[in-house]
This record gives C-alpha cells, structure tokens and sequence, in this order.
C-alpha cells in the first residue's frame, strides 16, 4: 500500500489523489447569480444529498488549487442566496464541461454552452432546460473552511421545488434507474456513465438483521468458487431454510455440481436457493 500523509504533499498531489480516489461523484451544475442579476452556471463534483427533512443538498466551489482565487459561484450564493441544482447526463456532458471553463465575471455559461434558460418558479436563478431533474434551492449556510488554495465552501442547500422530466419515470411517477443515463465525476479528464450494464443491483437489508458471513459454514467460506460478494449475499439471509424445505428442495434434483449451481443462483440474487443447494448437497 502506498501511504500519503497530507502534510506531507503538495495541494495538487493530493488533489489528484483524492479525486481519483473517492469517485465516482454526481455532479452539481450550479445556476446563480450575482448582485446585478448576471447569470452563472458552472459544474462542481464536489456534492451530494444529505438528509430529505429538509431536503438538503450540499455542493463545494472550492478555492482554485493554483492560486487560491474564489470562483464565481461562491461569489453569487454569498451575495444572492439561492440556486438552481441541475443534475447532468450523457446527453450534456459535452456542453456541462465547456460551462467549465474560466469565463470572465458576467459572462453567461448558457449562453455559451448553448443550454436553454428556463425561468424557476421559487428562486431567480434559471434552470437548465436540458436536465432532466432540477432542484431549485435557497442556501441555508455557507462554510468557508479557510483562503488557502483547494479550500471548501460548503454550500448548504434547502431544495424548496424540484422537476423532473418525464422521460426518467415509471408508471408511478417515481425515477426509474433503467431510463436514466447519469454521469459522474472521476479524476483528471475522467468520467463515469451510470447506464446499462454499468448499473447492478445489490438488495438493501431489510429491518432484520443477516446472519454474518461468520456464520457460513467453512466448507462454504473456504471454496476458491465463492467471491467475497458471493459470501456477502449469502450472508445477507436472515436464517437459513428449515431442513424440511431443503429436503422437499432437493427431490427429483440430481444437481452434479452443487458449487457452481449455487453461484449461478446468486447471481441472479436467489440467495435461498442457492443455500438450499448447499446445505443438502449430501442429501
């Protein structure tokens, strides 16, 4: 393992280390305006969602490595407090990473990057017609950590309206994951696109609690067959079938490979079947 002490490096050299490190990250592309009602859009990929009561939403334009300036969206949100969250996908990424680049104060990154301005309902910054989920946002608090370069302001933000296209949602009206094309953050000119076999699911645990990979039997954790994942899902079941069900399981069954049927059954996340197979291998 390389080890990295932060005192012990440059402010690039760590930059690039942890943003290589801690990705992908969802990418904030930041609408606001300043005092005179000049438009801002800028992309930052330091952020996230942090609780839903209140909804909050926390970005950071932190100060430039190289010199320590502040950039223009700090400047806004600190003179106008409010902004226009638009989350960015495939279809943008282009245009999104051109409203990056250092434009002098009062230029418009709309117009620029050739996005379409549409009013907001709550808050004065526009939104990007373009996104396909929008959160207009008032900022709660801003935490500016010091005036050193690479420095973070946290922007603490209350979503007070959120929109969202059409085009991402199912028949409830709620996202569905399937029909999103998102990208993220990851570092130097690097980026991540959450769509197709990009995405995987791993079932949440529910209120009851899994038995623990401690409690898989050795035969089990010692097959070369299983994958720290394999046993993770295994491990994830909440008590383990009745012997009655693995005897009913097993009649009729003459499963020659007892290992690799259980490792096909997980992944297709049939986690009881697969201990079914296992524990009545010998029946």
């Amino acid at each position: 393992m390389l080890t990295i002490n932060p005192k012990e490096v440059s402010v690039p050299v760590l930059h690039t280390y942890l943003q290589g490190a801690v990705a992908p990250r969802p990418i904030a592309f930041a609408s606001t305006i300043d005092s005179d009602g000049n438009v801002n859009l800028s992309p930052f990929s330091f952020f996230n969602v942090f609780g839903t009561n209140p909804p909050t939403l926390i970005f950071s334009p932190n100060r430039r490595v190289r010199d320590g300036s502040q950039k223009h969206t700090l400047e806004n949100v600190l003179a106008i407090d409010e902004v226009v969250i638009n989350m960015v996908d495939f279809s943008m990424v282009e245009q999104m990473s051109l409203a990056s680049c250092e434009y002098e104060k009062g230029v418009n990154e709309f117009i620029k990057a050739g996005f379409t301005e549409v009013p907001s309902v709550m808050v004065k910054p526009p939104r990007v017609g373009e996104s396909k989920a929008v959160f207009e946002c008032k900022v709660k608090q801003v935490i500016q950590m010091s005036e050193e370069g690479g420095s973070p302001n946290l922007v603490i933000c209350e979503v007070v309206l959120a929109h969202f296209s059409e085009e991402i949602l199912n028949e409830k009206g709620l996202i569905d994951q399937t029909k999103t094309d998102w990208v993220a953050r990851m570092g130097g000119d690097w980026y991540c696109r959450a769509s197709g076999e990009a995405m995987f699911e791993v079932p949440k645990p529910s209120i009851h609690k899994g038995i623990g990979i401690d409690s898989i039997p050795n035969f089990i954790q010692s097959n070369p067959i299983f994958s720290n994942n394999d046993l993770g899902r295994l491990a994830n079941i909440e008590k383990l079938p009745e012997t009655q069900e693995i005897h009913d399981f097993w009649q009729g069954k003459n499963i020659e490979d007892s290992f690799k049927s259980a490792k096909d059954l997980l992944s297709q996340n049939k986690v009881k079947e697969a201990w079914m197979i296992l524990l009545g291998r010998n029946e």
